[in-house]
């Protein structure tokens, strides 16, 4: 059975949506980041980074939402949750990988820029920040990349679970959400699936 390891408020939601999208067995267990667990040794052996998400599969332990969201994937190809044409696969992972590098690193800044700097005024600079990078990374997903309504068309796939749960943070990073439109309206579509709310409900319990 998969295990996913997870944290509330997290980018683990993506792949426990899809998870439930699936509908195969598996186990979904808390990482406690309020008592500090991330850093136990029990939990630094499944993952040495130390972070959520990780998925336990009976080949071993992957990590990185890219990753896990493409295994789950072609794990399960029947759920047609990501795409089987070459060029079409790569304009999804090059989706995620926007979303893992670019965006969910800016929305970091306002709360753990410490990975980034020592110096007080250089975190609270990222922090200020945030708002306007966090923004321009959206805006670019609303004007050039949400083909809607999923993010690639009309095939619901695993980047939709992946964009909803960065844009679940756009209000507390300071965004004007009057420039995106489409972006919320994407939020809420992937909000109102069964999946989406079996999810956020386990994670919640």
């Amino acid at each position: 059975m998969l295990r996913l390891f997870f944290a509330q408020n997290s980018a683990a939601l993506a792949p426990h949506i899809v998870l439930e999208e699936i509908g195969a067995p598996y186990e979904a267990v808390k990482v406690d980041f309020a008592a500090n667990a991330q850093r136990s040794a029990e939990y630094l052996a499944i993952n040495p980074k130390g972070r959520v998400p990780a998925l336990a599969t009976e080949r071993g332990i992957l990590t990185e939402n890219v990753a896990i969201l493409t295994y789950l994937a072609q794990a399960f190809p029947e759920r047609g949750l990501a795409p089987t044409d070459p060029f079409d696969l790569a304009r999804l992972q090059a989706f995620n990988s926007y979303l893992a590098s670019t965006v969910h690193v800016a929305h970091a800044h306002r709360m753990r820029g410490y990975r980034w700097a020592d110096d007080p005024a250089a975190i609270a600079e990222m922090k200020r920040k945030v708002p306007e990078s966090v923004g321009a990374a959206f805006a670019l997903i609303e004007d050039e990349f949400l083909q809607g309504p999923w993010v690639m068309g009309d095939t619901f796939t695993v980047a939709d679970p992946y964009l909803f749960t960065l844009a679940q943070w756009l209000e507390i990073d300071g965004v004007d959400l009057t420039r995106l439109p489409r972006v919320l309206d994407h939020r809420a579509r992937v909000a109102a699936r069964p999946a989406t709310q079996a999810a956020i409900a386990q994670e919640l319990a």
